[in-house]
């Protein structure tokens, strides 16, 4: 696999993993009894981390690209390992 298709997978499973990890230790207005801005959102984070928030991901991303690219060198699972539907029919003749 070349370095650049290992940045570009290890990109998306970094992408993916934010989403994953993103909603995890938020707490807003309401849990930890900080005062609200007007116009501001019931649900909108007080305790918002962008440094925290891209470690978590990164540690994520990380331990399930090393398992994506394990899989790959090793081949534990195959496409056809995969395919629970079977083949397709065969011909009638």
């Amino acid at each position: 696999m070349r370095l650049t298709s290992i940045l570009a997978i290890y990109f998306l499973f970094w992408s993916l993993s934010l989403f994953l990890v993103l909603p995890f230790g938020i707490r807003n207005h309401h849990e930890t009894g900080e005062p609200m801005v007007e116009g501001q959102s019931d649900g909108a984070p007080a305790n918002f981390d962008a440094r925290r928030l891209a470690i978590n991901t990164t540690i994520v991303a990380t331990i399930a690209f090393a398992l994506y690219y394990a899989n790959y060198v090793m081949g534990w699972i195959q496409p056809d390992m995969l395919n629970v539907f079977g083949g397709p029919p065969a011909p009638e003749g």
